[in-house]
């Protein structure tokens, strides 16, 4: 039950940066935001390896389609500087658990 508990938390969580990051780039570019939020919600409500990653920018597997992931990648571009003055708390714990992973891939 605490494994299924933190699998949620980590999707929530994820969740809630990337949909941040995409209304924060969509209140300066054109596009539909609220077609980007819902796929990537879909995938990562789908993602077999949330247990073990930490952010769909450090997996293996790329499950977005390729327009998909092109979008996001320029979404990821634009908004993580950006992040840290809109949302600093978020920013802060993302590069937090950014690096600990690096750490922890390292010492593998």
């Amino acid at each position: 039950m605490k494994r299924n508990k933190n699998v949620n938390k980590k999707r929530e969580d994820e969740m809630r940066l990337v949909t941040e990051m995409i209304r924060l780039y969509y209140k300066k570019h054109e596009g539909d935001a609220q077609e980007l939020i819902d796929y990537a919600a879909m995938r990562i409500s789908k993602c077999p390896f949330m247990e073990t990653k930490t952010f769909c920018s450090a997996c293996k597997v790329h499950c977005y389609e390729k327009t998909k992931r092109e979008q996001i990648r320029a979404v990821m571009r634009w908004s993580g500087p950006r992040m840290l003055f809109r949302h600093p708390i978020l920013a802060i714990r993302h590069l937090i658990v950014e690096r600990k992973q690096k750490k922890e891939l390292k010492t593998v």
